[in-house]
């Protein structure tokens, strides 16, 4: 289900045992009965290893890009869903492309382009006055943005690899040395709302980079702002298509605040769930080394999992693969049966509030849907119970509902109940895979980390499939990829791929 590159050369698959293909891609295809621990220990370091890419070369320091024309200067209101404690931190890409792009026509598209997303161009900053916090209640100020015209960071590296060498190891932790790391950010605000590294390759193509603070954009904000700079940099005479809508105070609390609802999204102190289960699950998921996994389903793998439901069922490709990482999460971690678990998910609500939010609003315009239930519940059910406990989140989502959720951050500052929660984010259906320089579209489109949730990636050329990337603890990571792919069996096929690089072959299994 996922393309990886093989260790020997021109190795057929046929014959070869499906025991034996080990589909975790941080690990070496060694069955673990053929070895002693002692040495699978050492052969999954040495794979490691060897996965990871080369050091960043830096010709020259970061430079700031400012925008190449006069901007207003004023403090930019952010909503209580633009700065919720739980979306402090930035949203990461990384593209592969075959051509690299000029560096100086994309600092000069970026330059005009944030003259009109010039807040991205600015600081975060805490309010001085009107924000607070009430008694009992951990003091947080509330931010905004100092629209000051400072500029975003944008460094330009080399490294010793090609686009297709890249392309072929799975993703790890050596890939965060592609984002230029800004010096003395001892804080969140420290670091500016854009920060992009351009990284040349061997083979004439480059990887980019970008942080986007998740406090000034959601997802759909990022990628109409990098859809603008995309088309800035190919034509750069042309205005963008959608022109950005800054304001975000249609999102305000109402005075004084009215929580309509229970919201077992947020704080577990909030609906009583704050059992010893819950507590020893949320210790024992941060107390362990985390593994990142990539699985790719097509959209005939979607389509075999629908048919598993019964009865039948009218569901959305995300609501169906949803559920199917859901449960393998939930059995892959061994959960008690009784214990009550919950799906969270981002929802886009532009279109649920009233009035809704103008074309070309790119904060934070989502609110989290939460399915839950007890484990046994989920895992005894076939998909059909855990779809609709996902579609009846979604219905949940309306205008009451949202204006709610927005005046219980502004009275209680109140975090996501992440104790027992699994949390999903949609990036399929944004078209960040679309993005386009001039150059051609992306190799690849993903995230360049996925600690602190799952993602749903798009796959490039390919519109029905979904990539998910996930990390999960190592002692789980086989299980979890395991209950991934059960059901597959009885209609696996193996197939093998030709690529070009160096004459190996990229193998790839087909379910």
């Amino acid at each position: 289900m996922s393309i990886y590159k093989s260790t020997c050369r021109n190795l057929p698959l046929a014959g070869i045992p499906s025991s034996l293909i080990i589909f975790h891609r941080n690990q070496p295809s060694i069955h673990p009965s053929k070895i002693s621990r002692k040495k699978e220990t050492k052969a999954l370091n040495i794979m490691k290893k060897s996965m990871e890419i080369p050091d960043c070369q830096y010709p020259s320091g970061p430079v700031l890009v400012q925008p190449s024309g006069s901007t207003p200067k004023h403090r930019l209101y952010l909503s209580n869903l633009d700065d919720q404690k739980f979306l402090r931190f930035s949203i990461k890409y990384l593209y592969v492309f075959r051509e690299a792009v000029p560096i100086d026509r994309l600092r000069s598209a970026l330059s005009d382009i944030l003259v009109h997303y010039y807040p991205l161009a600015g600081r975060l900053t805490r309010v001085v006055s009107g924000g607070g916090s009430e008694e009992g209640v951990e003091s947080e100020e509330k931010l905004e943005v100092d629209c000051n015209g400072e500029g975003a960071i944008m460094a330009e590296g080399f490294v010793d690899i090609s686009a297709n060498e890249f392309c072929s190891r799975p993703p790890n932790r050596s890939w965060r040395k592609l984002l230029y790391r800004v010096p003395d950010a001892s804080t969140f605000l420290g670091v500016p709302p854009l920060v992009i590294q351009v990284t040349h390759l061997t083979c004439g193509g480059m990887i980019l980079c970008t942080a986007i603070n998740h406090c000034l954009c959601d997802g759909i904000g990022t990628s109409q702002f990098l859809h603008a700079w995309a088309q800035a940099t190919a034509n750069p005479l042309s205005d963008p298509q959608v022109m950005p809508f800054h304001d975000r105070t249609m999102l305000k609390p109402r005075k004084p605040p009215q929580i309509n609802f229970s919201h077992p999204e947020y704080g577990a102190d909030l609906i009583g769930n704050n059992s010893s289960s819950s507590l020893s699950l949320n210790q024992f998921l941060l107390s362990q080394p985390l593994t990142p996994i990539s699985i790719t389903f097509s959209s005939s793998h979607i389509l075999h999992l629908k048919k598993q439901c019964t009865p039948s069922i009218k569901c959305t490709s995300f609501e169906m693969l949803a559920v199917h990482v859901w449960r393998a999460w939930a059995k892959s971690l061994e959960l008690p049966s009784t214990l009550q678990i919950k799906l969270l998910f981002s929802a886009n609500v532009r279109k649920k509030i009233k009035p809704n939010l103008p074309q070309g609003f790119y904060g934070n315009g989502f609110v989290l849907g939460c399915a839950e239930t007890p484990v046994n519940q989920l895992l005894a059910s076939n998909p059909y119970y855990g779809i609709r406990l996902i579609q009846l989140a979604k219905q949940s989502l309306h205008d009451s509902y949202v204006r709610s959720v927005i005046d219980l951050l502004e009275e209680k500052r109140s975090i996501p109940d992440m104790s027992a929660s699994l949390v999903i984010s949609a990036w399929s259906r944004l078209g960040l895979e679309e993005l386009d320089f001039g150059s051609g579209k992306p190799l690849h489109m993903g995230p360049l980390t996925s600690e602190i949730y799952c993602v749903f990636a798009p796959v490039v050329g390919d519109l029905g499939a979904i990539n998910v990337v996930i990390s999960v603890p190592e002692g789980v990571a086989k299980r979890f990829e395991h209950y991934c792919i059960k059901g597959f069996e009885e209609r696996e096929e193996k197939s093998e791929i030709e690529g070009v690089n160096n004459g190996e072959r990229y193998c790839e299994i087909v379910v």
